[in-house]
């Protein structure tokens, strides 16, 4: 439960102020680790889930995307495929560590060019209304305070026509799965984060929070809401994971 003065930051009810600063620090922690831990908790699946957010997202050549919360870039490095030397991608993160861990993972591969970076909150995002084709936001969406807020920024920026795409850690959608992911998430997750990123606590921060990020058809109603149409669903992997996608008509 949130208030006005109040949100949660995993199980635990923190000020609203607070809770930038509190998952800011989260991923300074883990930003070196990242990719790594990513690789062991989804044991690699991460990287099917993030090809079919990207399929999902129809993108062509010379499209224009903002990969928001973009993190390492993975999805920036995806997105980079589909929309050649015409096209252009912003890889926008509120975490400068995670923001510069991404930079210097894509220059290393040789990316340049068509990629620019903004440290930015999705909540009020600084882009002029109607500049990208689509809005991507993966495995973010839930550290944001203002949800509802994110999703009204994010149709602003969005052209008409163009899609808003969340990738995100959902809820399962049978009791077998649920009770086998619940013993991941809590018991096993955060001793793999205390051994390889050697910070238990922002782990058991991450399962928290998945499991206070909104139900798939509460996140699409939020998406329809914020003023998105078409608004569908597909889940992955029994629900653990999905992917809504809503238009700008």
């Amino acid at each position: 439960m949130t208030t006005d003065n109040s949100t949660h930051f995993g199980y635990k009810q923190v000020a609203t102020e607070e809770k930038v600063r509190m998952v800011r620090g989260v991923f300074d922690s883990v930003a070196s680790s990242y990719d790594v831990m990513n690789d062991l908790m989804s044991l690699g699946i991460h990287r099917i889930w993030k090809k079919v957010a990207i399929q999902l997202a129809n993108v062509r050549n010379g499209d224009h995307i903002l990969d928001l919360a973009g993190g390492t870039g993975d999805l920036t490095k995806l997105f980079k495929k589909r929309v050649g030397k015409e096209g252009s991608i912003v890889l926008a993160d509120i975490n400068s560590e995670m923001l510069r861990t991404g930079r210097d993972r894509l220059i290393d591969c040789g990316l340049i060019g068509n990629i620019r970076y903004a440290q930015v909150n999705a909540e009020c995002l600084p882009f002029a209304d109607n500049s990208f084709d689509c809005v991507c936001i993966a495995f973010g969406l839930r550290n944001v305070t203002d949800k509802d807020g994110a999703l009204r920024s994010m149709l602003r920026v969005l052209k008409p026509g163009g899609c808003v795409i969340v990738l995100e850690f959902s809820h399962p959608t049978d009791k077998i799965t649920e009770k086998v992911y619940d013993f991941y998430s809590f018991k096993l997750l955060p001793k793999i984060g205390a051994i390889i990123a050697k910070d238990e606590g922002s782990y058991r921060y991450l399962a928290e929070s998945i499991r206070m990020h909104p139900k798939q058809d509460e996140l699409k109603q939020m998406m329809v809401d914020a003023g998105l149409e078409r608004c569908e669903y597909f889940n992955m992997s029994q629900g653990i994971v999905a992917v809504h996608r809503g238009y700008k008509i």
